[in-house]
């Protein structure tokens, strides 16, 4: 519903004719966040850890899953008493696997957010500098628009004003 009206909102808003030399463009954010070096450098260093925490639980999974072997190799071996104590302590280990795994996807996922964020607070400037400089009243996502004319498509000048301005970001 809310998704609705803001489109029905930017549609009359972008419908209406302007009688100043004022204009309403529009920005790819996604480019910028894909393209830029600041966002390839979030990309990157984002990568960097996903990559480090996968190796380790790839580890940490071998090793259970061996431990789990050498326990059913051991079935006959140990007594009833011994193999479920074992058996209890394995699945113990299993499930804080799970949950450091879940953790580490999830403080991952909060560093994508935040560093996101940052650029998206080190950019506004740059768009509030840009839309005085060249007389722009609304500048509004691309997502969000069902079309409009190419040259309205401000992505390729605030890509290189970001590149000027913003060299990286990093992440905690």
């Amino acid at each position: 519903m809310k998704k609705k009206l803001i489109s029905i909102l930017l549609f009359f808003l972008v419908s209406l004719p302007s009688y100043s030399s004022e204009k309403v463009v529009y920005l790819d954010l996604e480019k910028i966040m894909q393209e830029s070096t600041a966002g390839k450098s979030i990309i990157g260093q984002l990568k960097k850890k996903s990559d480090s925490s996968i190796t380790k639980f790839k580890k940490r999974e071998k090793e259970i899953i061996e431990k789990e072997k050498k326990l059913i190799a051991q079935k006959n071996l140990l007594s009833k008493e011994e193999f479920e104590k074992s058996l209890i302590d394995l699945r113990k280990e299993i499930s804080n696997f799970h949950k450091d795994r879940n953790k580490d996807f999830n403080n991952i996922t909060k560093k994508r957010v935040k560093a996101s964020t940052n650029l998206i607070n080190k950019l506004t400037p740059i768009l509030e500098e840009y839309s005085k400089k060249n007389s722009i009243r609304i500048i509004v996502q691309k997502k969000h628009i069902v079309m409009g004319k190419k040259e309205d498509d401000i992505t390729g000048d605030i890509l290189d004003l970001v590149n000027q301005k913003i060299k990286n970001i990093k992440i905690d």
